[in-house]
């Protein structure tokens, strides 16, 4: 019995780090200035790669639909622009700030332009892919989705072509944003 206690106590412990890793991990939004999801510490998290001249870029409206109706309940989208995947987001910061806000009036943070996958990758998606991940796997394409609680543990991902307002999305959205 003891032994069980304290295997289940260590799980619990290496969760508990993990999501502090996680919102420790340093970034840069899309002006530039040093960030990290801790900024967002005590609120729901939907980690968004995403891309301006990708067929799935419609999902810029979806995402923003979902960050307004819930926003004011804890939950912060955050878009991670990525060029990894057929060029898809060749843009400058300012050119995708402008793309985002003049073609979908997105308001939810964008971060600087990052990698997803390769060797470039970075840290934060090593983290959420790696072997070690809760859901670890390549990222398939733009538009993949990672849920954070509001503890910085990652609940769900979801695939680049569920889209942001899918029943399951919503709900699990939902449910971390009751949870304590």
């Amino acid at each position: 019995m003891n032994l069980l206690r304290n295997l289940s106590l260590t799980a619990m412990l290496a969760i508990s780090a993990l999501a502090a890793d996680l919102q420790g991990i340093p970034l840069k939004d899309i002006d530039g200035k040093e960030t990290s999801l801790k900024a967002y510490e005590g609120k729901v998290v939907l980690v968004v790669n995403v891309a301006s001249k990708c067929g799935l870029t419609p999902q810029y409206e979806a995402l923003e639909k979902l960050y307004r109706q819930h926003k004011d309940k804890g939950l912060v989208i955050v878009g991670f622009p990525c060029n990894d995947f057929l060029g898809q987001e060749p843009g400058s910061a300012e050119e995708i700030k402008t793309f985002c806000s003049t073609k979908y009036n997105v308001t939810f943070p964008l971060m600087a332009k990052l990698h997803v996958k390769g060797s470039e990758q970075h840290p934060l998606y090593a983290a959420l892919t790696g072997k070690d991940a809760k859901f670890p796997g390549d990222i398939e394409w733009n538009f993949g989705k990672f849920l954070l609680g509001k503890d910085g543990e990652v609940l769900h991902r979801f695939s680049p072509r569920t889209k942001p307002d899918d029943a399951s999305v919503v709900s699990a959205i939902e449910a971390a944003l009751k949870a304590k």
